[in-house]
């Protein structure tokens, strides 16, 4: 529990901070998460977001030491997530539930679906103002970012963002706000972006010329995850365009596994073959590293390599979970290499080098098979793929700048 802070004159955040949970939805969360809720006072009273259901009572102590929770005029649900909406039945069952719970059309369908109660919906759109005293709140959809529901609140007279769960990280310091905890917030905001949002970039580029179209003066950035942009709001927003143009950069990552050591020894090979190249590799052994850190590693990489041992026909389970993963994710403009150690079939490779095509990836070499054990001329065709992929990338960087 944390003391509920005043962002902004009359404007609280009262959410809860989840220091325990270290997986969300096979995302590794090391430094547990924050659910984020806000209390705007005025002529009325409206709360911005809810928290996760276990959390309930930690919300409503909270905003008991600002105001009693009947005082709530109203509630607005930016995302029908059940982190973010878990509480909305403990919520307006306190508050009345014939008070106005204002959200998109989408949002108003998956709380009854979710829940199984008759709320007093007050649908709105983008575009769609609310005009309470001297307050009001604007409307913006953001279908798909990353939910059907999803939309943003904009304070108009404070020229305050709730983006919901755009720009935030899963992170449960002791810090709240962007000048206390400085660049220390990047590497969690650029790993959420990588596993939440990379597969709707083409969207966010949509919404960021959006945004930038209606010319909306922002102050601060209040996301329902992790810390609050008040000092340089710009920050995340110039880092979520970088993010969603996918541009490559002059790094490979090579992810692999190994059952005896054999596709080890092919990956060593590869990785020194690229360095020779002075291109910036990551060695990401899958045993060593969570799928949403070597999901991080992809967002900016220009190329990938991907080995695999065959088991049972197919590529090994490890390797299968997290190109599983990787392929929801959907990360453009990369090219890709396979390579991996068998016994006496030898599919591996080309299942990569399948999952490679589905993902639209450029794959710039048939890939490296070894049986058993390598000898030293299997590790020289290793070396080269490695320099042969370096090569790749760094033409093809130079045609991009060209």
């Amino acid at each position: 529990m944390y003391k509920p802070i005043e962002i902004a004159d009359g404007i609280y955040s009262v959410g809860c901070r989840d220091w325990d949970i270290r997986d969300f939805h096979g995302y590794s969360t090391d430094e547990g998460t924050s659910y984020n809720a806000f209390l705007v006072l005025g002529e009325k009273n409206i709360l911005i977001d809810t928290v996760k259901e276990k959390f309930s009572d930690e919300l409503l102590s909270n905003i008991s030491r600002i105001i009693d929770p009947k005082e709530i005029d109203m509630v607005i649900s930016n995302h029908t997530e059940m982190d973010h909406s878990g509480a909305i039945p403990k919520v307006m069952h306190n508050i009345g539930r014939d008070k106005p719970l204002y959200c998109s059309k989408m949002g108003a369908k998956n709380l009854n679906r979710h829940f199984h109660l008759d709320f007093n919906f007050q649908i709105v759109g983008s575009g769609d103002e609310l005009k309470i005293g001297n307050r009001t709140f604007s409307f913006l959809e953001t279908r798909m970012l990353h939910w059907p529901d999803s939309m943003f609140t904009y304070l108009v007279d404070d020229a305050i963002l709730f983006s919901s769960d755009a720009f935030g990280q899963h992170y449960a310091g002791d810090k709240f706000f962007d000048d206390q905890i400085g660049d220390e917030i990047i590497p969690h905001a650029r790993k959420y972006y990588a596993n939440i949002l990379l597969h709707f970039s083409p969207r966010v580029q949509a919404l960021l010329k959006d945004v930038a179209k209606l010319n909306l003066k922002i102050n601060m950035i209040c996301p329902d995850h992790g810390i609050i942009w008040r000092d340089n709001p710009a920050k995340i927003i110039n880092a979520y365009d970088r993010w969603s143009r996918q541009e490559p950069a002059n790094k490979v990552v090579v992810i692999f596994d190994s059952m005896w050591e054999s596709t080890t020894k092919m990956a060593r090979s590869i990785t020194s073959g690229i360095e020779s190249e002075d291109v910036n590799v990551r060695l990401m052994n899958t045993r060593k590293w969570h799928r949403s850190d070597i999901m991080t590693e992809i967002i900016d990489a220009g190329a990938i390599a991907v080995g695999s041992p065959t088991l049972n026909n197919s590529i090994f389970p490890v390797i299968a979970d997290v190109m599983t993963y990787i392929k929801g994710l959907r990360p453009q403009n990369k090219i890709a290499a396979a390579f991996g150690s068998y016994g006496w079939s030898g599919e591996a490779v080309k299942i990569l080098n399948k999952e490679f095509s589905e993902m639209k990836l450029n794959i710039i070499d048939d890939g490296v098979r070894v049986q058993y054990v390598p000898d030293a001329s299997d590790l020289d065709r290793c070396f080269g793929l490695g320099v042969k992929i370096a090569k790749t990338l760094k033409k093809t960087l130079s045609c991009k700048k060209k």
